[in-house]
C-alpha cells in the first residue's frame, strides 16, 4: 500500500464544479504533497472541456469515470431524471472506487461537491466504508449559512417563501426577502427544494467544510459561520482558488488578452460582473446591463455566458474593450 497521505474528491457534473476541486487538488499537491483521485459522476462520455481540464493537471492527481448511467425515459422532468440516474450511478460505483482507494492508498478524506445528490448517497457510503466525509462548498459563503439555517426555516414557515411579508435576516448579511430566494427553494413541494433540505440537515455531520471565499470578501457571512455551536463543523475559507491555467500551478506565459489589458489598469479601477455558469438573464436584461455599464463610464470585465455576453456587446465604447475581446474568442 501506498503510505502517502491521498484524499479522493466528489465533483457535481459541470466545468464549473471540476475547476475548483482541481485547484484545491493542486493546492494539496504543491503546498501539502498530498495526492488525490477525482471520481468523476457521468451521464455519458465526458465531455472535451472536461478532458481538457484533466490532461493539464499534476500526475499526483489522478481521474476516474464512473459507470455512465442512461436517463430513464419514463421521468419527464430534468431535475429527477438527474437525481435518480446520479443516485444509481454513484452508491454501488462510488462504493467499489472507494474501497479500491483504500485497499492501495492510505485514503484520509473524501471531499464532497453538495450540490444534486451527492452530499446524501457519498455520506452513507463514505460512513459505510469509514472514510471522513468533508463538504467543499462551490458557492458563496452566504449561500451556505442560508442553507444552515434552512431546515429551520423550514420549520418555522407554512406558506410558500416568496409569500413571506417579511425578510429573512441571517447573521452577518443583509436582509433577504423570500421572493428573492434561489429557484430550488420557491417551490416547496418540488424534489429539488425536498433533496436541498435533505441536504442541509446534513450539513452537521460532516468533519469540515471547505468554502472557497475569504474573510476580505464576505466578512459577516465567514464570521457568522465559524461561530462555535454544538454539532457545527468547522468551516475554512481557503479562497480565492482561481484556475491557473497549469499543471504546477504557476502563471501560464499565453495569458489572454482581457488579463493584459486588465493588468495595465490602476488598481480598484476595473469593476468585475460574473453571473456564473449558471446566469439567467434574458437577453434584454443583458442589453440593459451593459448598456448601465457603459453609461457609468466605468471599465469593467464581465464573465458569464458566451450569448448573452456577445448580443450585449455595445458598439464602439471605450469601457468594452476587454470585453470584446473575449467574446471574439468565444466566438471563434
Amino acid at each position: 500500500m501506498d503510505q502517502t497521505t491521498h484524499v479522493a474528491l466528489l465533483p457535481a457534473p459541470g466545468i464549473g464544479h471540476l475547476i475548483p476541486l482541481a485547484e484545491f487538488a493542486k493546492q494539496l499537491v504543491h503546498r501539502h504533497h498530498i495526492s488525490s483521485t477525482l471520481i468523476l459522476p457521468t451521464t455519458g462520455p465526458p465531455p472535451k472541456s472536461q478532458i481538457s481540464v484533466l490532461e493539464s493537471l499534476p500526475k499526483n492527481i489522478n481521474h476516474v469515470f464512473l459507470p455512465p448511467v442512461n436517463l430513464p425515459k419514463n421521468l419527464t422532468n430534468a431535475e429527477p431524471q438527474f437525481f435518480v440516474a446520479m443516485s444509481l450511478s454513484l452508491i454501488p460505483s462510488l462504493r467499489d472506487t472507494l474501497k479500491s482507494l483504500t485497499s492501495t492508498n492510505r485514503l484520509v478524506a473524501l471531499v464532497v461537491d453538495p450540490f444534486g445528490v451527492f452530499g446524501l448517497d457519498a455520506f452513507d457510503v463514505a460512513k459505510e466504508i469509514g472514510v471522513p466525509l468533508y463538504l467543499f462548498y462551490t458557492s458563496n459563503a452566504m449561500t451556505l449559512l442560508f442553507c444552515f439555517h434552512l431546515p429551520r426555516l423550514d420549520k418555522m414557515v407554512t406558506c410558500e417563501y416568496r409569500d413571506l411579508p417579511e425578510p429573512v435576516k441571517l447573521p452577518g448579511c443583509v436582509p433577504i426577502r423570500g421572493r428573492d430566494f434561489a429557484n430550488p427553494v420557491q417551490d416547496r413541494s418540488h424534489i429539488a427544494y425536498k433533496r436541498l433540505l435533505e441536504n442541509s440537515t446534513r450539513f452537521s455531520s460532516y468533519k469540515g467544510i471547505i468554502i472557497n471565499s475569504f474573510l476580505g470578501l464576505e466578512e459577516g457571512a465567514i464570521e457568522a459561520l465559524q461561530v462555535e455551536e454544538p454539532g457545527k463543523p468547522p468551516v475554512y475559507p481557503i479562497g480565492p482558488l482561481i484556475q491557473t491555467g497549469s499543471s504546477d500551478g504557476s502563471k501560464s506565459s499565453d495569458r489572454p488578452e482581457c488579463l493584459k489589458w486588465l493588468d495595465d489598469q490602476p488598481s480598484g479601477s476595473v469593476l468585475f460582473v460574473s453571473f456564473g455558469s449558471g446566469g439567467t438573464l434574458s437577453h434584454d436584461q443583458s442589453n440593459e446591463l451593459a448598456l448601465g455599464l457603459e453609461m457609468s463610464g466605468q471599465k469593467f470585465v464581465w464573465v458569464g455566458l458566451k450569448e448573452a455576453a456577445g448580443k450585449a456587446l455595445s458598439e464602439g465604447g471605450s469601457s468594452t474593450k476587454a470585453l470584446s475581446e473575449l467574446a471574439f474568442k468565444w466566438k471563434t
